[in-house]
């Protein structure tokens, strides 16, 4: 399976013109990194997707074609964005909480615990009994066979998979659940909801210079995929509010990388009169963006059907771990966990004789759902510019791990070269922020007409007001 067939499955699955096809060039082959899986692949084709999706939204705006280019070492480098950072010049940033990580259980199995939220970590040492070092952990998992531990910490509400292999996930009904769905859905939102006019891109009557100029995002995520998802917009030009509770936990690193181009407020959605802004906010969006568990935003009273109503012509975007169907679709999870539970750590050990489970040499399963979230997002808007109507984005990080093990293996792949930062140096950019002196990834596609930058440094979250006014 190559880049480019890759893309061609994307762009049939959502429709799209095949003419377009032929503006886009992937450079490049797997291994890329060291992996069997096809990493590269993946990350060229996701990106090229919605890098191309964006020059049709400029096309359809201004009647311009564009070229897109994509070497697939600038893919893999933005697929590991939030590795490479680097403020003032200064360590690497701290990623990950030192309890996670995989644990060898009574019954010979492996479990890996998904600690780096403090609610979780607290939550994972109750249910052991044991005090909080990872060797207490790790001698307090010994006495638990493996898949009773995953169900109690589940149950329990934690983050924790059970290393399985690819074959017993396929044996799990949501495994199934996944199957019986496309790796993604674009879809119009049914009955009166759903009923709105057409509406240009950007709104009536503008001059575009960039894809998404005029357009609004109200991005509702945290942590890697969602962020990415609204990070990918605003690289095109749109307006991207970024709403986070003020009680929620994040990653800091992870809200620099991802912050670029973003503005950034603080709402309470637990007290009626901070859902009240959110809603008014709503009335006055493009795309609302988010990544909580299905159902969870929709008993505040934005589901997609209540925000159709209020705002007609709204495109509805939704990213969750485990998909929206299925005994799981409720669990707890991150890129790494759903690693775990799927095979692909499983499948990385057994390629390189390794000790213990291995994962992806990235987050390939969140950026690459993220940059689907953008693709489908930028697709529903010209969709809603040309027949109305307004739209529901599904994307899920183990319906993207299910099409990346579709795409199949390659013997010794995880004898590629790691990429190191010094590696990467010619693909960073540099940008003054309230945080200091930033070095990140730049965007990777390369468009002739709009070419993907940010607007904006990132900034502490809370920094702007609740308001679409800047």
């Amino acid at each position: 399976m190559t880049a480019f067939s890759a893309l061609q499955y994307v762009w049939s699955l959502a429709g799209c013109d095949a003419a377009a096809l032929e503006d886009i060039r992937l450079a490049g082959e797997d291994p890329g990194l060291p992996s069997v899986y096809r990493v590269g692949a993946l990350a060229n084709a996701t990106i090229g997707a919605q890098a191309l999706a964006a020059a049709e939204c400029y096309r359809l705006r201004t009647g311009r074609r564009q070229r897109v280019e994509l070497e697939q070492r600038r893919a893999l480098a933005v697929f590991r964005s939030e590795r490479y950072l680097r403020i003032d010049e200064g360590p690497p940033p701290e990623l990950r909480d030192p309890l996670m990580g995989f644990y060898e259980t009574r019954d010979g199995r492996w479990i890996q615990l998904h600690t780096n939220f403090p609610h979780h970590r607290q939550g994972v040492v109750k249910v052991l009994g044991c005090a909080d070092d990872h060797a207490a952990v790790a001698e307090a998992i010994r006495g638990w066979d493996g898949a009773a531990l995953d169900q109690v910490l589940a149950d329990a509400g934690l983050c924790a998979a059970l290393i399985r292999s690819p074959e017993e996930w396929a044996a799990l009904p949501q495994a199934a659940a996944l199957a019986a769905r496309p790796l993604f859905e674009i879809e119009r939102i049914g009955g009166e909801a759903g009923d709105a006019p057409p509406m240009p891109i950007g709104g009536a009557g503008s001059f575009a210079t960039r894809p998404l100029e005029g357009v609004r995002v109200l991005d509702l995520s945290r942590i890697i995929a969602g962020p990415v998802a609204g990070r990918t917009l605003a690289q095109h030009g749109a307006d991207v509010l970024l709403v986070n509770g003020p009680h929620l936990p994040n990653i800091a690193p992870l809200v620099i990388d991802n912050g670029r181009g973003k503005r950034s407020a603080l709402l309470d959605l637990r007290r009626e009169d901070e859902r009240a802004v959110l809603h008014a906010l709503a009335r006055d969006t493009d795309v609302f963006l988010q990544g909580y568990r299905p159902g969870a935003l929709a008993a505040h009273g934005f589901s997609p059907e209540a925000l159709a109503r209020a705002r007609p012509g709204i495109v509805y975007v939704s990213i969750c771990a485990y998909g929206y169907s299925g005994p799981w679709s409720q669990r707890r999870g991150f890129d790494s966990l759903v690693q775990s539970a799927s095979g692909i750590a499983w499948t990385e050990r057994e390629a390189a004789g390794a000790a213990a489970p291995k994962h992806l040499p990235c987050q390939a399963l969140d950026h690459a759902t993220g940059y689907l979230a953008a693709f489908g997002a930028m697709v529903a808007l010209q969709r809603r510019a040309v027949e109305g109507g307004s739209w529901h984005v599904r994307v899920s990080l183990a319906q993207t791990g299910r099409w990346l093990q579709s795409l199949g293996t390659i013997a010794d792949g995880w004898r590629a070269p790691n990429v190191r930062p010094g590696d990467v140096r010619d693909l960073m950019q540099t940008m003054d922020s309230p945080f200091g002196k930033v070095l990140a990834v730049a965007p990777a596609e390369a468009m002739s007409a709009t070419p993907a930058r940010f607007d904006r440094p990132p900034v502490p979250l809370g920094t702007d007001r609740a308001s679409w006014g800047v």
